[in-house]
C-alpha cells in the first residue's frame, strides 16, 4: 500500500483536517492544527507531506522519526501540530486496514470509557453557575472555568476574591460530588499565582491549570508549597522532551498534553506512558474538533493514568459548527453519567461526513486569538 495523495480542509469555526489518500482506496484523518495559526500548520503539512507520498503508511515510527529528526531545526508549535495530525492519519489508515480501533494496536484497552468534563465559561467568566447548572443537568460530573481576566504582574486582591466569588458560586450550584477544573490559562504570573493557589486551596477544586506559563514551569513548585490542590499543564508543550524536566522536577500532578500540537497519537503515547513512571496523572487537552477528540480517546484507552478527557462540545468557540456536525454517525461520542465510552470502529473510530467538510471548508475561517491588554496599554495574557 502506498500513499496517493492528500487534501487539507480548513473549517470553521477553527480547525483543519487533513484527509490522506491511499492507493488501495483506504483512507485516513488527522486535524493538524494551532489555533490562530491554521494556514501556517498548512504549509508546514505541505512540506512534511512532500517526504511521504508515495510511501508505504504503515510504517508510522519511521515516519515520525523522519518528520521530526529528519529536519534540522524541529520542535514547537507549528512543526509538531503538523505532524501530530499526519501521524493521525496514518494510524487511522493502519487500522483500517486491520479492521481494527487504534487502541487495538497500541496494547489493548485499559479502559471502556472515559470520564469527560464540560466547559462553563468563556473568556470573560460569567454566568458559570448557570452553565455549571446546565452541564449537570446533561449528565456531566465536572466541568472547567477560566478563572480571571487579565491580570498584572502584581494586581489588586479584589481580582482574587472575584475568582473566589466565581469558584464559590459553581460549587454552590451543583455541590461538591461536581469536580471543577479551574484554568488560569497561563495569563497570572508566578507572584499573583502563589496567592491565588493560597486562596483557592479552601475551596478544593479538581485541579489549576496553568497557573503560570509554561515558560515559567520551574515556578510551579514554589507555587505547589501554597496549596495541596492538584497543578495541571501541558497543554502548550509539544514532545516528550519538554515534558522531561517538568517531570523529573516534581513540578506537576496532571498533565495536558495535545493530540493535535505535541506530535499526534504516537508521541502523546510516549508522553502519557513516561508521566505514569512519575505518578502523575493525566488529562489530554482537547477543545478542538472530531478527529483530535477521536485521537485523545484511542491513547486514553491504553493509559493506566489517563483520569479525565477535555472535549469541546458546547465550547463557546464552536458557535454556529460544532465537532458532531461533521460526523456520520453523531452517536459515536454519547456521553453517558458524565463519561463517554471508546470508540470501538476501525482506525480512530470514526466516520468523517466528507460532503459537510467539503461544504464548510468552501466557507473556511481566519479564526484568531484575542488580543488583550492592560489599563496601561501593556499587551496581556489571553
Amino acid at each position: 500500500m502506498k500513499i496517493r495523495s492528500y487534501t487539507l480542509y480548513q473549517v470553521p469555526p477553527r480547525w483543519l483536517f487533513l484527509k490522506i489518500d491511499t492507493d488501495e482506496g483506504i483512507t485516513g484523518w488527522g486535524e493538524p492544527v494551532i489555533e490562530g495559526k491554521a494556514d501556517t500548520v498548512k504549509a508546514a503539512v505541505n512540506e512534511l507531506m512532500d517526504n511521504l507520498v508515495g510511501k508505504d503508511p504503515m510504517n508510522i515510527e519511521d515516519h515520525w522519526n523522519t518528520m521530526y529528526r529528519g529536519g534540522f531545526y524541529r520542535g514547537g508549535p507549528i512543526l509538531m501540530s503538523a505532524i501530530s495530525g499526519i501521524d493521525q492519519a496514518l494510524w487511522d489508515i493502519k487500522g483500517k486496514y486491520f479492521n481494527a480501533p487504534v487502541w487495538q494496536l497500541i496494547g489493548g484497552k485499559a479502559r471502556e470509557a472515559i470520564r469527560v468534563y464540560s466547559w462553563i465559561g468563556g473568556d470573560r467568566p460569567s454566568e458559570v453557575a448557570a452553565a455549571a447548572r446546565q452541564a449537570v443537568a446533561a449528565g456531566f460530573t465536572a466541568v472547567k472555568m477560566n478563572a480571571s481576566e487579565e491580570m498584572q504582574y502584581i494586581d489588586s486582591f479584589t481580582k482574587v476574591e472575584a475568582v473566589l466569588e466565581r469558584v464559590q458560586n459553581v460549587k454552590d450550584a451543583v455541590g461538591t460530588d461536581i469536580g471543577i477544573g479551574v484554568d488560569f490559562h497561563g495569563r497570572i504570573h508566578k507572584p499573583m499565582a502563589k496567592i491565588m493557589a493560597r486562596e483557592l486551596d479552601a475551596l478544593h477544586p479538581m485541579f489549576i491549570e496553568e497557573p503560570v506559563l509554561p515558560e515559567n514551569n520551574e515556578a510551579l513548585k514554589e507555587i505547589a508549597q501554597y496549596s495541596s490542590v492538584p497543578i495541571a499543564t501541558g497543554e502548550r508543550m509539544f514532545s516528550r522532551w519538554q515534558f522531561k524536566p517538568l517531570l523529573q522536577g516534581g513540578y506537576v500532578d496532571i498533565i495536558q498534553p495535545d493530540l493535535s500540537h505535541a506530535g499526534g497519537i504516537t508521541e502523546c503515547k510516549k508522553i502519557l506512558s513516561m508521566a505514569e513512571a512519575y505518578d502523575v496523572a493525566a488529562a489530554p487537552h482537547c477543545p478542538l474538533g472530531p478527529i483530535a477528540l477521536a485521537s485523545c480517546l484511542q491513547v486514553d484507552a491504553t493509559c493506566h493514568n489517563a483520569f479525565i478527557q477535555e472535549q469541546s462540545l458546547g465550547i463557546h468557540y464552536n458557535t454556529g459548527s460544532d465537532l458532531l456536525d461533521y460526523l456520520e454517525d453523531r452517536s459515536v461520542f454519547h456521553y453517558k453519567d458524565g463519561y463517554v465510552s471508546i470508540p470501538s470502529g476501525a482506525g480512530l473510530g470514526i466516520t468523517i461526513n466528507e460532503a459537510h467538510v467539503e461544504k464548510m471548508a468552501g466557507e473556511g475561517h481566519r479564526w484568531r486569538n484575542p488580543v488583550w491588554r492592560h489599563k496601561d496599554g501593556s499587551v496581556a495574557e489571553w
